[in-house]
């Protein structure tokens, strides 16, 4: 009987562990070393199983930064409804967000622009991490005039959900008004929240969203992971 390669077995109890949920999509796998103790084989066997892996999608490897569980792109639709919760719930992954600040300044001259303001109006920016299935996908920053939404600061303290502190303070409802795509690389900040390397591809994505009334409401900015979102154009 032909006897199968070591590296087979090794790849087999790793792929095993993954399913099993010990690592979850984004993890980092222990380094070759570790693993070629653990199992007490050299690194060149535990590279070929970790190869065979990567070949079947179920690792990726990152230069300098180690083996990582794939993450399958999440089909992101873009209609005229914004709802994160609403798009990554249909994908059948949990949505979350992780808020970096909240805060109230000057709007500069791009922003004033885009929301109908003056120069220097006041406005509430949220900026944050948007998650599917605990991976994050996206870092956003989105920007609201005051003037219109005073108590969108306080709101968003009690809720993650732009839709639900926008409803707080009397916004039942908002669209997307346009919407620009342009390709960049992340930023050695961007690259720690997203557990990306510096210089990896983002899709930045450049929108203004309107209340029923058609007054602009909000202007945001999203930077998706590329390798983690499919952007599809969808009517609502």
């Amino acid at each position: 009987m032909t006897r199968k390669p070591v590296w087979t077995s090794i790849a087999a109890t790793l792929e095993g562990e993954i399913t099993a949920g010990h690592y979850r999509a984004g993890d980092k796998l222990p380094t070759e070393a570790v693993l070629a103790a653990r199992f007490g084989v050299n690194r060149h066997t535990v590279r070929r199983a970790l190869a065979d892996m990567s070949e079947r999608g179920i690792t990726r490897s990152r230069r300098g930064a180690g083996v990582f569980v794939e993450t399958p792109p999440a089909d992101y639709p873009i209609g005229r409804r914004v709802r994160f919760h609403r798009n990554i719930a249909a994908t059948g992954r949990l949505p979350e967000k992780q808020v970096l600040r909240v805060e109230t300044r000057l709007c500069n001259r791009d922003e004033a622009a885009a929301l109908g303001l003056d120069t220097g109006a006041r406005v509430i920016v949220y900026e944050g991490l948007s998650l599917a299935g605990g991976t994050p996908i996206a870092h956003f920053e989105s920007v609201f005039p005051e003037a219109r939404v005073p108590a969108l600061a306080e709101a968003l303290t009690e809720t993650s959900s732009v839709t639900e502190a926008l409803r707080m303070n009397g916004i039942a409802d908002f669209t997307r008004a346009e919407t620009r795509l342009v390709a960049e690389r992340a930023t050695a900040t961007q690259a720690l929240h997203l557990r990306l390397r510096e210089g990896d591809p983002l899709l930045k994505a450049l929108s203004v969203n309107v209340c029923p009334e058609g007054r602009p409401i909000e202007r945001g900015t999203t930077w998706f992971a590329g390798e983690r979102v499919t952007l599809t154009v969808a009517p609502d």
